[in-house]
């Protein structure tokens, strides 16, 4: 019998961190000391006490049963205790929020529930893969939003064509943004309420790093914007902001509408978050900002090492104001899945290349911020010696 995929699984690209991983094993399986600042995995562990939240809710075995496809009230409830505390935005816990299983799987459902044949998704390029890769596996047809430098990494919004709009139901954009760090505007926050209204484009705003800010800056979301809520929905992880990347638990807010849809999509699909999983994410949750904080303070002292030791060895790098990612350009001729080799080749260091995050990547290579200060030195002077 001959076994064939599906044709969508063949216009796939290859997933960029699975081809990493499979160079990282063959280095570490010949010894090698590597130094990874590549997929953006936090290396420091979950806050105790949710740890301890999930020990004990997995313990109880009212807690082993199907869990309910909306969450449960409490953690509803909790997440918009903590939008509000926030973002000073209220939510129906009831209607405008809804629990997944990580921010990545909502996002992945996206394309599936909104798109018709001939509709298409506008997705940021660089930008994280399942944006455009979700959209592909639905059958439907994306368009690329280049997003340059010299805009600030922001997408020009008038450079889209009206035929494109014309098509457009779905507008995924991701601020502080993965993987360049790029931070957003309030103004263009309301132009692009203003552009979704107009042209009735759904907004599906990722948030993933809401709270990897450094320097005094706080990201803002998108909700708290007069009309947002007619056009806008956010994704929300706990994966970054508690250390919670495994976990997969997230939530989806804003337009009821949209969160309904998704809500019957997903109830056809899986079966809820772990109940036990829930209870935890409460944990984490009524936690105070003091964990993350805390977090904040480690990334930006590990950014700073990087980029004075980059700018140092000539690099055209600048300090992020958000994430725990450095994007940068490089001293190098060559593409930047050479520059990535030759880094793993010559100094063991893995980093991601630009180009797997789009077209318009190319050019940049990302750091993750996650090594201690010390690896990260050492990484330094290996960079040195190349």
């Amino acid at each position: 019998m001959n076994i064939q995929a599906a044709k969508t699984l063949s216009t796939l690209p290859p997933y960029l961190f699975a081809a990493i991983d499979k160079e990282k094993r063959k280095a570490r399986q010949a010894g090698r000391d590597l130094i990874d600042l590549g997929i953006g995995d936090p290396d420091t562990p979950t806050p105790k006490h949710v740890i301890e939240a999930l020990n004990a809710a997995a313990k109880d075995p009212v807690n082993h049963k199907y869990a309910l496809d909306a969450g449960m009230p409490q953690l509803r409830l909790e997440i918009a205790a903590w939008y509000k505390n926030r973002f000073k935005v209220e939510l129906d816990p009831t209607t405008e929020i809804l629990p997944v299983l990580g921010s990545k799987e909502a996002i992945a459902h996206f394309p599936f529930t909104f798109l018709n044949k001939g509709e298409i998704s506008l997705v940021p390029d660089p930008g994280y893969p399942a944006y455009r890769n979700a959209t592909i596996l639905a059958g439907r047809e994306f368009y690329a939003m280049p997003l340059e430098e010299k805009n600030g990494f922001l997408p020009d919004l008038k450079a889209i064509p009206q035929t494109v709009l014309k098509k457009a139901k779905l507008m995924f954009i991701n601020y502080p943004n993965n993987p360049t760090a790029a931070v957003v505007p309030q103004g263009f926050l309301k132009e692009l309420v203003s552009f979704a209204k107009k042209n009735e484009i759904i907004i599906c705003f990722d948030m993933a790093y809401s709270e990897m800010c450094f320097d005094g800056y706080k990201a803002p979301g998108i909700l708290g914007i007069s009309g947002a809520m007619d056009v806008a929905v956010e994704f929300h992880s706990l994966s970054k902001t508690y250390n919670m990347t495994g976990w997969r638990i997230g939530w989806i807010c804003g337009n009821k509408d949209v969160v309904a849809a998704l809500a019957k999509f997903k109830s056809n699909m899986d079966s809820g978050i772990f109940q036990a999983v829930q209870i935890a994410g409460i944990a984490a949750l009524k936690s105070k900002p003091f964990f993350y904080q805390k977090m904040a303070k480690i990334y930006t002292e590990r950014r700073d090492v990087l980029v004075n030791g980059l700018k140092h060895l000539g690099w055209p790098v600048k300090a992020s104001k958000a994430t725990f990612y450095v994007w940068t350009r490089y001293p190098y001729k060559m593409n930047s899945i050479e520059v990535a080799n030759m880094l793993l080749d010559k100094a063991d260091i893995v980093v991601t290349p630009g180009i797997g995050f789009g077209n318009h990547g190319e050019g940049f290579i990302r750091f993750a911020l996650t090594q201690d200060k010390k690896r990260i030195k050492q990484a330094l002077k290996r960079l040195s010696k190349i």
